[in-house]
């Protein structure tokens, strides 16, 4: 996160970002009546994206990340179940982006630096996407997106779109699969879309805003006649369903498409290098103003199909696909004040306080200015005039300072926390600058007992934030355990303002109810820096008990994160918290530093006098190797290491980093050295890559 926001802050944002979302996305692919331009909706969704990447135990079950399009409920023009999902997108708004993308697919195939990896190119057209599913080489249906299992049947509709045919024409009697979904965008060109909302305003009849919303409500008519007088188009960009796909890569299917009869982009090319991707995107953009329809960016494919089914996807986009995004707009603005913000964990966040400025069409009086060394590179100093970015980033960013060689004195970042005067230092290794005063500090103990208690730890239901600080401040509430202690201040809660008989009995009730609370839920709750949900939960996984995470945490102390080579104890400690997927050095070093501070030791320990938490229940998929541990050693031909640890998570299994006698499974490719010898000498079951793909392909 940018800014440091409490958990529930978090959790509200997130409630409030899901209700946005859903709202826009109901206006926009249901009601083609959008309230926001597409950069203040992608702001949104980013911002979404940011706030659950750094809190993903709040991603809540509506979460706009999982979710494609807008669900159709009662459609006059009825519905259709896609046969395969229409997935979406995930953007990149930088190169760098771009180039992580790129990085990403080699190292999910395991493929070198100097491996090839070809991808395809074209412009991404802002109008409606529609499935339209030909059945010997004859258009049997037509759909659109929807929430992406369930769109709305125009089939009538698309009979009246020249860009569409109703039978396509084959090169040979099996040229055309039995069955073929093409895929791509309804859409209104430029020119069509000023003289329609020209003869609109003529008949005094509702304009509409722009070309993807004249698309959109043109097609989606239910009078079939209404939507042959509009001129709409359509481009396809890919298929869904296929009894059989008759080429290799995307480039080739998509030309096969276009001698079928189907209208593909003119722009759309394969591209060797990322630097190739690159040009044509800006080649693009230049194009952009004198293309005849509009779009919104640069979509890369990954050009090879059996690359595409290796990589699959995640949640609700391809991880072989990414849609690169046009920027949005930049302003000036002068920057008023310096604000120091601590966090819960004791981050001290610059906060710029701006003159408010409209950027991307929103009103920005607020920026986060990252931290110490960003203030410094920037050289900002109060009443400096800046440039604003918003682009793709939910946050705005300030890019420019144009006033840093006016003489005025230099911004001095404070030493001191100014919460409790407390030093604030940065660790070495670390930009930011933290408070080190833990739970004596005001500022992190509310925090740090908000956290405890939110939703995504112990949920407490009853004692929010206000209660936290209203405790607090009397001196009731300083640590997890008072929380616990509070049924013997009953009579002193009851007659407070707020406070009766029942409510103060149904919140002692509430947290009686969390004496045996789930042990993974207490370890996020206590706040320990790097350990959140997820991890928390993994590590629970692998030690059931608290005790147990705690004794192997302790041995782990003076040999982490980086002194592997002390003592075997310490070692040992090291090597089994690192197998743990998603557990690495800087976790390692969080939980030793932890349990190292005796004041952390005592809050743990007056916790735990409170609380019993059963131990941890592992829940495992069906699958031959559901519940095991598994450890993949030698070189993988077929696959990367992180390929690998995906299949076995899928298969309910646990990926390990090193062999011991809980080691269900190995898995060894050429090279295997020492833990080959030792799963020998521990009598476990071995195996080649080859068998291993056999599990996996039986499980599927």
């Amino acid at each position: 996160m940018s800014v440091e926001i409490t958990e529930a802050e978090a959790a509200n944002e997130l409630m409030r970002l899901a209700k946005q979302i859903a709202k826009h996305n109901r206006l926009y692919h249901a009601e083609d009546t959008p309230e926001v331009s597409d950069a203040e909706y992608d702001a949104l969704v980013r911002r979404n994206a940011e706030l659950e990447a750094t809190f993903p135990h709040l991603i809540r079950a509506d979460s706009p990340s999982a979710l494609v399009g807008y669900e159709v409920a009662a459609s006059p023009l009825g519905t259709v179940a896609h046969e395969v999902r229409m997935m979406s997108l995930d953007n990149a708004f930088t190169d760098g982006e771009v180039a992580e993308f790129v990085a990403r697919v080699r190292r999910f195939l395991a493929l070198g630096d100097d491996a090839e990896v070809v991808m395809t190119a074209e412009d991404k057209i802002d109008g409606l996407s529609c499935s339209l599913r030909y059945e010997n080489a004859k258009l049997v249906r037509a759909a659109t997106r929807g929430d992406g299992q369930v769109g709305e049947d125009v089939t009538a509709n698309v009979a009246h779109i020249a860009d569409i045919p109703q039978e396509l024409k084959g090169e040979g009697l099996f040229d055309i699969p039995a069955v073929f979904e093409i895929r791509g965008e309804v859409y209104m060109a430029k020119a069509d879309f000023l003289a329609l909302n020209a003869a609109q305003e003529i008949r005094s009849d509702k304009l509409f805003a722009n070309p993807r919303n004249a698309a959109a409500g043109s097609l989606r008519q239910k009078d079939a006649t209404v939507t042959a007088a509009r001129p709409l188009r359509f481009l396809a960009h890919g298929w869904g369903a296929a009894s059989d796909v008759p080429a290799a890569s995307q480039y080739e299917m998509m030309q096969k498409i276009a001698r079928w009869g189907v209208p593909v982009s003119p722009l759309l090319v394969r591209c060797p290098t990322t630097a190739d991707l690159i040009a044509h995107y800006r080649n693009i953009g230049q194009q952009r103003p004198d293309l005849p329809y509009d779009i919104d960016g640069v979509v890369y494919k990954v050009d090879r199909l059996d690359w595409q089914e290796r990589l699959g996807f995640v949640a609700k986009a391809p991880r072989w696909g990414m849609a690169h995004k046009f920027p949005a707009e930049r302003a000036e603005t002068t920057l008023e004040a310096i604000d120091i913000q601590v966090g819960s964990t004791g981050k001290l966040t610059p906060v710029g306080r701006l003159k408010p400025v409209l950027v991307g069409g929103v009103t920005v009086t607020n920026v986060t200015l990252h931290n110490r060394d960003e203030i410094g590179r920037l050289g900002l100093r109060v009443g400096d005039r800046i440039v604003l970015q918003r682009a793709g980033d939910v946050i705005p960013q300030v890019v420019e300072n144009l006033t840093r060689e006016e003489p005025r004195d230099p911004y001095h970042f404070p030493d001191h926390c100014p919460e409790c005067a407390s030093e604030a230092v940065a660790e070495e290794g670390e930009v930011d600058v933290r408070c080190t005063a833990g739970l004596i500090c005001p500022a992190q103990r509310v925090e740090r007992l908000k956290h405890f208690v939110g939703r995504p730890a112990l949920d407490i239901e009853g004692l929010g934030e206000k209660t936290i600080v209203e405790f607090y401040q009397l001196g009731w509430l300083n640590s997890p355990a008072d929380i616990f202690r509070l049924r013997k201040r009953r009579a002193d809660i009851v007659g407070r303002e707020g406070w009766k008989d029942k409510s103060v009995d149904n919140l002692l009730a509430a947290i009686e109810a969390k004496r045996s609370p789930d042990a993974a839920r207490l370890l996020f709750g206590l706040g320990i820096r790097h350990i959140g949900a997820v991890t928390a939960r993994d590590l629970m996984k692998r030690f059931i008990t608290l005790p147990a995470l705690r004794a192997v945490a302790e041995r782990a102390n003076e040999a982490a994160p980086t002194s592997l080579d002390t003592n075997g104890s310490q070692q040992e400690a090291v090597a089994e918290l690192l197998s743990i997927d998603g557990v690495g050095p800087v976790v390692v070093e969080a939980l030793a530093d932890f349990f190292h501070e005796p004041h952390n030791v005592e809050v743990w320990q007056d916790l735990l006098s409170e609380v019993s938490p059963p131990d941890y229940i592992v829940e495992t998929k069906t699958s031959a190797v559901a519940g095991k541990i598994v450890v993949f050693t030698g070189k993988l031909e077929t696959m990367s290491r992180d390929e690998a640890k995906a299949q076995a998570e899928a298969l309910g299994a646990r990926a390990a980093g090193s062999v011991s006698a809980k080691t269900g499974l190995v898995v060894a490719g050429p090279g295997a050295g020492s833990k080959l010898k030792q799963a020998a000498a521990l009598g476990i079951e071995v195996i080649d890559e080859a068998a291993w793909a056999e599990i996996v392909k039986n499980a599927g």
